[in-house]
Protein backbone atom coordinates (compact mmCIF):
# COMPACT_ATOMS: atom_id res chain seq x y z
CA UNK A 1 0.00 0.00 0.00
CA UNK A 2 1.81 3.42 -1.18
CA UNK A 3 0.79 6.39 0.64
CA UNK A 4 -1.42 8.86 -0.96
CA UNK A 5 0.82 12.08 -1.96
CA UNK A 6 3.93 10.59 -1.78
CA UNK A 7 6.81 8.92 -3.66
CA UNK A 8 8.55 6.42 -2.48
CA UNK A 9 12.34 7.62 -2.10
CA UNK A 10 14.22 4.32 -0.19
CA UNK A 11 13.79 1.09 1.23
CA UNK A 12 14.18 1.43 5.49
CA UNK A 13 13.56 -1.54 6.18
CA UNK A 14 13.65 -5.14 4.62
CA UNK A 15 12.29 -8.36 6.00
CA UNK A 16 15.13 -9.17 7.61
CA UNK A 17 15.77 -6.03 9.14
CA UNK A 18 12.07 -5.68 10.52
CA UNK A 19 12.16 -9.53 12.48
CA UNK A 20 15.80 -8.46 13.90
CA UNK A 21 14.58 -5.52 15.54
CA UNK A 22 11.15 -7.38 16.47
CA UNK A 23 13.67 -9.97 17.67
CA UNK A 24 15.63 -7.19 19.93
CA UNK A 25 12.64 -5.89 21.06
CA UNK A 26 11.31 -8.92 22.52
CA UNK A 27 14.63 -9.33 24.31
CA UNK A 28 14.20 -6.05 25.80
CA UNK A 29 10.93 -6.17 26.69
CA UNK A 30 11.51 -9.56 28.55
CA UNK A 31 14.76 -8.01 30.38
CA UNK A 32 13.20 -4.53 31.25
CA UNK A 33 9.61 -6.58 32.47
CA UNK A 34 11.96 -9.38 34.59
CA UNK A 35 10.21 -12.12 32.43
CA UNK A 36 6.45 -12.00 30.91
CA UNK A 37 4.63 -12.55 33.90
CA UNK A 38 1.28 -9.45 34.13
CA UNK A 39 1.86 -8.43 30.21
CA UNK A 40 -0.33 -7.74 27.77
CA UNK A 41 0.01 -6.11 24.34
CA UNK A 42 -2.30 -3.90 22.82
CA UNK A 43 -1.47 -3.23 19.16
CA UNK A 44 -3.04 0.16 17.92
CA UNK A 45 -5.09 -0.36 15.16
CA UNK A 46 -3.88 -1.08 12.03
CA UNK A 47 -0.33 -2.13 11.73
CA UNK A 48 0.32 -2.40 15.33
CA UNK A 49 -2.18 -5.55 15.87
CA UNK A 50 0.24 -7.84 13.79
CA UNK A 51 3.35 -5.99 15.87
CA UNK A 52 2.11 -6.97 18.66
CA UNK A 53 1.03 -10.62 17.50
CA UNK A 54 4.65 -11.13 16.50
CA UNK A 55 5.97 -9.54 19.75
CA UNK A 56 3.20 -11.84 21.79
CA UNK A 57 4.68 -15.20 19.66
CA UNK A 58 8.00 -14.23 20.61
CA UNK A 59 7.99 -14.25 23.78
CA UNK A 60 6.03 -17.13 23.93
CA UNK A 61 8.87 -18.64 21.81
CA UNK A 62 11.74 -17.58 24.62
CA UNK A 63 9.77 -18.03 27.85
CA UNK A 64 6.18 -20.41 27.29
CA UNK A 65 4.36 -18.43 28.09
CA UNK A 66 0.91 -16.59 26.32
CA UNK A 67 0.68 -13.12 26.03
CA UNK A 68 -2.33 -11.95 25.74
CA UNK A 69 -3.00 -9.35 23.07
CA UNK A 70 -5.78 -7.68 21.41
CA UNK A 71 -6.25 -4.81 18.78
CA UNK A 72 -6.39 -0.81 19.96
CA UNK A 73 -8.97 1.54 18.52
CA UNK A 74 -7.88 4.66 19.38
CA UNK A 75 -10.10 7.47 17.64
CA UNK A 76 -12.66 7.90 19.89
CA UNK A 77 -9.80 9.60 21.39
CA UNK A 78 -8.15 11.69 18.58
CA UNK A 79 -7.85 15.33 18.96
CA UNK A 80 -6.13 15.17 15.73
CA UNK A 81 -8.20 13.99 13.50
CA UNK A 82 -12.39 15.44 12.82
CA UNK A 83 -14.85 12.55 14.22
CA UNK A 84 -17.91 12.54 16.55
CA UNK A 85 -17.21 11.85 19.84
CA UNK A 86 -18.88 8.74 20.97
CA UNK A 87 -18.94 6.74 23.76
CA UNK A 88 -17.13 3.42 23.94
CA UNK A 89 -18.45 0.92 25.95
CA UNK A 90 -16.50 -0.12 28.95
CA UNK A 91 -15.01 -3.34 28.63
CA UNK A 92 -14.38 -3.61 24.90
CA UNK A 93 -11.04 -5.47 25.32
CA UNK A 94 -10.89 -9.30 25.58
CA UNK A 95 -9.06 -9.00 29.29
CA UNK A 96 -8.45 -6.57 32.09
CA UNK A 97 -5.62 -4.35 32.14
CA UNK A 98 -6.31 -3.68 35.95
CA UNK A 99 -2.68 -3.96 37.59
CA UNK A 100 -1.22 -5.29 34.56
CA UNK A 101 1.85 -4.17 32.57
CA UNK A 102 0.10 -2.70 29.67
CA UNK A 103 2.79 -2.37 26.15
CA UNK A 104 1.25 -0.45 23.34
CA UNK A 105 2.35 -1.29 19.95
CA UNK A 106 2.56 0.58 16.85
CA UNK A 107 4.34 0.78 14.08
CA UNK A 108 5.44 4.47 13.19
CA UNK A 109 5.71 7.09 15.89
CA UNK A 110 5.68 10.49 14.86
CA UNK A 111 3.76 13.29 16.91
CA UNK A 112 2.81 11.17 20.07
CA UNK A 113 -0.76 12.00 19.42
CA UNK A 114 -1.85 8.59 18.56
CA UNK A 115 0.36 7.14 21.72
CA UNK A 116 -1.58 9.65 23.67
CA UNK A 117 -5.42 8.69 22.43
CA UNK A 118 -3.95 5.04 22.94
CA UNK A 119 -3.24 5.49 26.96
CA UNK A 120 -6.46 7.55 27.50
CA UNK A 121 -8.17 4.38 25.58
CA UNK A 122 -6.57 1.81 28.12
CA UNK A 123 -7.34 4.29 31.31
CA UNK A 124 -11.03 4.52 30.15
CA UNK A 125 -10.64 0.46 30.63
CA UNK A 126 -9.01 0.44 33.90
CA UNK A 127 -6.11 1.28 36.11
CA UNK A 128 -2.84 -0.56 34.57
CA UNK A 129 0.49 -0.97 37.18
CA UNK A 130 2.61 0.16 34.16
CA UNK A 131 2.33 1.62 30.33
CA UNK A 132 4.69 1.02 28.11
CA UNK A 133 5.45 1.79 24.28
CA UNK A 134 6.75 -0.60 21.31
CA UNK A 135 7.25 1.18 18.08
CA UNK A 136 8.93 -0.21 14.64
CA UNK A 137 10.07 3.06 13.27
CA UNK A 138 10.21 6.22 15.63
CA UNK A 139 10.60 9.17 13.19
CA UNK A 140 11.10 12.47 15.67
CA UNK A 141 8.79 15.33 15.72
CA UNK A 142 7.59 15.28 18.84
CA UNK A 143 4.14 17.13 19.57
CA UNK A 144 4.16 15.88 23.50
CA UNK A 145 6.40 14.89 25.60
CA UNK A 146 6.01 11.23 25.44
CA UNK A 147 8.56 9.13 24.40
CA UNK A 148 8.70 5.13 23.18
CA UNK A 149 10.33 2.28 25.59
CA UNK A 150 11.49 0.00 22.87
CA UNK A 151 11.94 0.86 19.23
CA UNK A 152 13.10 -0.67 16.01
CA UNK A 153 14.43 1.71 14.39
CA UNK A 154 15.35 5.27 14.41
CA UNK A 155 14.69 7.22 11.64
CA UNK A 156 15.38 10.85 11.49
CA UNK A 157 13.23 12.45 8.82
CA UNK A 158 12.10 15.90 7.52
CA UNK A 159 8.03 16.90 7.68
CA UNK A 160 7.81 16.40 3.88
CA UNK A 161 8.42 12.68 4.25
CA UNK A 162 6.55 10.04 4.91
CA UNK A 163 7.73 6.47 6.81
CA UNK A 164 5.26 3.73 5.30
CA UNK A 165 4.75 0.46 6.91
CA UNK A 166 4.34 -2.35 4.78
CA UNK A 167 3.90 -5.95 6.77
CA UNK A 168 3.04 -9.33 5.34
CA UNK A 169 -0.18 -9.75 7.05
CA UNK A 170 -1.79 -6.82 5.61
CA UNK A 171 0.22 -5.91 2.47
CA UNK A 172 1.81 -8.84 1.36
CA UNK A 173 5.28 -7.83 1.99
CA UNK A 174 7.78 -6.60 5.19
CA UNK A 175 9.18 -3.12 4.48
CA UNK A 176 9.56 -0.05 5.62
CA UNK A 177 10.28 2.89 3.19
CA UNK A 178 10.36 6.43 3.33
CA UNK A 179 8.46 8.91 0.60
CA UNK A 180 8.54 12.43 -0.49
CA UNK A 181 5.38 14.78 -0.79
CA UNK A 182 4.83 14.27 -4.83
CA UNK A 183 5.74 17.97 -6.34
CA UNK A 184 2.64 18.83 -7.82
CA UNK A 185 2.94 20.20 -11.74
Amino acid sequence: MKKEGYVRKSELMDEASINRSILRMTHEIIEKNEGALNLVFLGIKTRGIPLAKRLADNIFSFTGRKVPFAPLDVTAFRDDIPHEKEVLPKDSLPFSVEGKIVVLVDDVFYTGRTARAAMETVFYEGRPKKIQLAVLVDRGHRELPIRADYVGKNVPTSHNESVEVCLKEIDGVDAVYIGEKEEKE
